[in-house]
């Protein structure tokens, strides 16, 4: 294990020491997600996704001094060399641009669907988005560079399935694009400016993270040895060390096998989603952070069963779990990240405990952390509610968080107290934006996102509704549950709470009853009244809709074509009306009954509830165990039974336009 020397670190006063500009580094930046900073730091901006605004906050004086309208839905802004200002407007297919001093828009460029992540070339020649689909098919995202003098698009490549964040490596000669869903980096070389290429399209990060060769079998380690398996979910971002050397993205890794154990570790309380997740100290969803090498885009990842780095690893990168120095207060929901000027920092934004962990990039063992459940988090600053972005002054002696649901910025600062620094919540949060949405929906968000909130789940658990369902849609992800496999069915914008009975196996008549079930059998929760499932319903039914970029004003010939081949095949006898769901009961062929993840004989006996088929094209892999990777593939294999629909007679053009109308939904 490399050694380091604490008096060095403590010199440091956890990094926040001046430094140079940050255009002598090499794909640093010290803000991401919903904040930015000036180069001089004199104005923050800040955007926000109700409202459609970006807030300009005067630093020194910490008022808001003024406020321009994007578009619809922003969700990121960056700031370029030269101190323009451009936001991601994630549901309009656009990006806002701002002049510094005058506070209003000066163009919006259009791009693809949900653009997220933003980047600025050295130069500032260039601005690179990401967008989580293209303008014609959902099966992929893409990176696009904007010429930032004609505001014209140069070029546009796809980059995987719903890319988020990204960071610019190399002097800029390469892009590091995070996959959200199903998480992973890929690399893109961006040497010739005017034709880019995949340089890797993915790691073998799921490999290391569930791999445990080269340990020996006498080898001690914390805890038993298992084959539980863990998917990372969720990688929101992707943020560089000052040195370009490290790239860290926030995940959440999610149990892959059978919830058999409830309860088990971590003080889960006998709930079904506490306990057995990494290192047995979290619920089944576990937050964290990928280290990746910039170099060659490799993940420096633990074995999680082991809790621990493989042995040909120097344990000098973060853990890659997250563990809470307080029992009382657990870590979940990690969105944003931000690395200190000093490089020996990280702050790491957690959305779904609504505050901020700072931790060392470069060691595990030290006096000055905490130490306490294995935490290696020097510090835990508490914040306002949904944290959704961070920004640093470039001298790191303070930052800056964007509290979205309370619409309020927190000032963190370093006050050195004693012989380490001490980084604290400064004066009260500046309310920049007013709620746009209706009381009973802002307490229901608040209660959707919450891993702290003790009437939602317990510390062990320390899992939100939205710790499953992502941005409150689906996480692609299938659960081992007792009654058998069972994917997380996306909420967005399919009015849920009008689709009773709820469950995939239907067995609960009320909302009230799906959520008590869910929030204190299996969260771990201690309360659920009328007053809060109303709250609850009222949000769910306003998660704005997926972007889709098959629909459109009028259906296509082909669109229209498979709309009639709905009715042809009686799709519409189980998907009817407006939610494409007649709220019953149906066998479509798919269940297992033999092995460890068989259905209950219930749901064999019953069949499962008919979901709905609104957002489809957003959804894949789809039924209920995630066996269909495209809808074509289960519409041709269904010809073999002829259960899920009468498709046995339809010919592969007529089930192409099936497809084609299916999307549109």
């Amino acid at each position: 294990m490399r050694r380091h020397v604490l008096a060095g670190v403590l010199a440091a006063t956890l990094g926040l020491t001046a430094c140079e500009d940050s255009s002598a580094r090499d794909g640093w930046t010290n803000a991401s997600g919903s904040v930015a900073l000036s180069r001089d730091d004199a104005f923050l901006y800040v955007v926000d996704a109700d409202t459609g605004v970006l807030a300009v906050v005067e630093t020194a004086r910490g008022e808001k001094v003024g406020e321009v309208k994007v578009g619809a839905g922003p969700e990121r802004v960056v700031v370029g060399p030269d101190d323009t200002v451009y936001v991601a407007n994630r549901g309009e297919r656009s990006v806002s641009v701002i002049r510094r001093g005058d506070w209003s828009e000066a163009a919006r460029v259009a791009v693809g669907v949900e653009p997220m992540g933003l980047a600025v070339s050295p130069k500032g020649d260039t601005l690179y988005v990401v967008n989580s689909t293209a303008l014609d098919s959902t099966t992929y995202g893409t990176l696009m560079a904007v010429d930032t003098r004609s505001l014209e698009v140069r070029w546009e490549l796809p980059v995987g399935e719903e890319p988020r964040g990204i960071a610019l490596v190399d002097g800029g000669r390469r892009a590091l694009v995070s996959l959200f869903r199903h998480s992973d980096l890929v690399t893109v070389d961006l040497a010739d400016a005017h034709q880019p290429r995949m340089q890797r399209e993915g790691t073998d990060l799921y490999a290391r993270a569930n791999s445990q060769d080269g340990f020996a079998t006498e080898d001690p380690f914390p805890f038993p040895a298992s084959t539980v398996l863990f998917r990372p979910r969720g990688m929101a971002d992707v943020v560089v060390s000052p040195d370009g050397r490290q790239a860290y993205s926030p995940t959440l890794w999610a149990r892959e096998d059978p919830l058999t154990n409830p309860g088990s570790g971590g003080g889960g309380g006998g709930s079904l989603y506490g306990g057995g997740g990494p290192c047995n100290t979290a619920g089944v969803v576990a937050p964290g952070i990928v280290t990746f090498n910039t170099e060659d885009g490799s993940p420096r990842v633990d074995d999680l069963d082991r809790c621990r780095p493989p042995p040909s690893e120097e344990p000098d990168f973060p853990p890659s779990t997250i563990v809470s120095p307080e029992q009382s207060h657990p870590i979940q929901g990690p969105v944003a990240a931000v690395v200190d000027p000093s490089g020996l920092w990280l702050f790491v934004v957690n959305r779904e405990t609504d505050n901020v962990a700072i931790l060392p990039t470069n060691r595990r063992e030290g006096a000055d952390l905490v130490n306490v459940n294995g935490s290696t988090v020097r510090q835990l600053v508490r914040v306002g509610s949904g944290p959704s972005g961070i920004a640093l002054t470039r001298d790191g002696r303070k930052a800056y968080v964007y509290n979205a649901f309370d619409h309020t910025v927190t000032t963190l600062v370093n006050d050195a107290s004693g012989n380490v620094a001490n980084v604290r919540a400064e004066g009260t949060p500046l309310r920049v934006v007013g709620d746009v949405l209706a009381p009973q929906e802002v307490a229901g968000r608040k209660l959707f996102y919450s891993a702290l909130d003790s009437r939602m789940t317990s510390a062990g658990v320390a899992a939100s509704c939205a710790t499953c369902h992502l941005d409150g849609r689906d996480d692609g992800h299938v659960w081992g549950f007792p009654d058998g496999p069972r994917q997380t069915p996306s909420l967005a914008g399919r009015k849920v709470t009008e689709t009773g009975p709820f469950h995939w196996s239907g067995e609960f008549p009320t909302m009230r009853d799906f959520l008590d079930a869910t929030v204190r059998g299996r969260m771990g929760g201690t309360a659920l009244d009328g007053v809060m499932v109303a709250q609850l319903s009222a949000f769910i039914d306003v998660i704005p809709t997926p972007d889709n970029p098959y629909k459109r004003a009028a259906l296509t010939d082909a669109q229209a074509r498979g709309a009639q081949v709905f009715k042809k095949a009686a799709c519409n006898s189980c998907h009817e009306g407006a939610h494409f769901t007649n709220n019953t009961l149906a066998d479509v062929g798919t269940f297992i009954t033999s092995g460890a993840n068989r259905d209950d004989s219930n749901v064999v006996a019953k069949g499962l509830n008919t979901p709905s088929l609104l957002g489809l094209a957003r959804t894949a892999p789809y039924l209920h165990d995630g066996s269909a990777l495209s809808l074509k593939g289960r519409l041709m294999q269904n010809r073999q039974s002829n259960k899920h629909g009468t498709t046995a007679s339809l010919t592969e053009a007529e089930i192409d336009d099936l497809v084609d109308y299916l999307r549109t939904l």
